[in-house]
């Protein structure tokens, strides 16, 4: 598709920084138009765009299902509110149920909301339908949740943590992919009485450096929920909606959770969230939880226009194959620097190689000798650089990213 590219907008660091609290520490562009996985900077400098908004621009820049999404929305209805019955939300929750293991659909923002109302969820159902008292949610070590209080408090990362207490009571943390800790864990908290309301994971960590979930760890933790009666809560706000090649992460493990989130991908880049679970835990009633943006009539409107393409032929395999093609890539990439790059892995499009610990290479400077070459990618933590493009790549387009890749490690070597 070709765009009329805007004139470029005036760009100036100081006079943005004086306004804005500096909660990131971003890169020094400023990005003003975007067509398909590219996109173009204030000095009309053009970059392949292999961050998507962090594995949120399902399909790129200015598709145009998404451009016709958005007109026809916004000229017929934008936002009401939850007190009334809202035709896009039923039709887009009736999609997500048709096409997941869930029963039920609750929406609202965000991945960090997505993952409140889950917690929330369990909590009521641990309390009214097995009678804990004080419920705990076990999480894995290296996991991310989110933000907001209880989501940092669930992220078993204390960097997140620093500075935010008292945090929220109610989780613990166990090494992830580990069962033999999990299940110690678990027999160690309920050793008196029931206490384990949830296991809370997610299919692959994300922020934790790209490390997929392991199918044997995952069955078996599905086998001990159902023992036990507790809730397995999978957090796929980063590999759900077609990201890893399956609409869900949690295909790659051939179990079902019994709550999920999603958000991220879901809308293309249109803020939504959605917590999904099986009627068997649809404890929530009128007045236990609420969005006042959640599941309005445009974000959901366009949120079914991004998952319908899921269903277009051919779709979902393009996605494995640029996934094959891109860990193929990375995988040679790797062989070629030995003496820096530890490790290639990850599901579809979604893919992290590692630098070796003991090097003062770290991905932060992956990152920028790539956006110097003209490659955005992204970090997931210190030692891990992340690949997540859109869903739409081009065989052409993961060529070129990875000769980028490749002339940005040799310019660091």
């Amino acid at each position: 598709m070709t765009l009329d590219k805007p004139t470029p907008a005036s760009y100036d660091p100081a006079d943005f920084d004086q306004y804005v609290m500096k909660t990131y520490g971003r890169f020094p562009i400023a990005l003003t138009h975007g067509d398909g996985c590219r996109v173009w900077d204030a000095q009309e400098k053009e970059y392949l765009d292999f961050v998507a908004g962090i594995a949120t621009c399902t399909l790129g820049h200015a598709h145009p299902t998404m451009i016709e999404a958005v007109n026809r929305q916004i000229q017929t209805l934008h936002h009401v509110s939850n007190l009334y019955y809202i035709p896009p939300q039923g039709a887009l929750a009736k999609w997500l149920v048709e096409h997941s293991c869930g029963d039920r659909a609750f929406f609202c923002n965000s991945g960090a909301e997505a993952n409140e109302g889950a917690i929330k969820l369990a909590r009521k159902y641990a309390h009214t339908v097995r009678g804990i008292d004080n419920p705990t949610i076990i999480t894995a070590k290296a996991s991310f949740h989110g933000r907001t209080l209880a989501t940092i408090t669930a992220t078993g990362q204390p960097k997140y943590q620093k500075n935010f207490n008292p945090l929220v009571p109610g989780f613990v943390y166990s090494p992830y992919n580990d069962i033999e800790a999990l299940e110690a864990t678990v027999n160690e908290l309920d050793a008196q009485t029931p206490q384990v309301a949830a296991i809370l994971l997610e299919a692959l960590q994300g922020e934790g450096g790209v490390r997929p979930g392991d199918v044997a760890f995952f069955q078996r933790v599905r086998q001990l929920c159902d023992e036990k009666g507790i809730l397995l809560i999978l957090d796929e706000v980063q590999v759900g909606v077609g990201r890893t090649g399956k609409i869900w992460g949690y295909e790659n493990l051939g179990i079902e959770p019994d709550i999920f989130t999603s958000a991220k991908g879901l809308g293309g880049g249109i803020p939504i969230g959605a917590m999904l679970c099986k009627s068997s835990c649809d404890v929530f009633e009128p007045g236990d939880h609420a969005s006042t943006f959640g599941g309005n009539p445009f974000a959901c409107g366009v949120a079914l226009s991004v998952c319908q393409m899921l269903d277009q032929p051919g779709f979902l395999e393009n996605i494995c194959e640029r996934g094959e093609q891109l860990g193929q890539g990375l995988g040679a990439i790797a062989r070629q620097f030995p003496d820096i790059i530890v490790d290639v892995r990850g599901w579809g499009l979604i893919r992290g190689l590692e630098l070796k610990e003991d090097l003062e290479l770290t991905s932060i400077m992956v990152v920028k000798a790539a956006m110097e070459a003209g490659l955005l990618l992204v970090p997931a933590g210190p030692k891990v650089v992340r690949f997540v493009p859109p869903l739409i790549v081009s065989q052409a387009e993961i060529d070129r990213a990875l000769e980028i890749l490749t002339a940005a490690l040799s310019s660091l070597v």
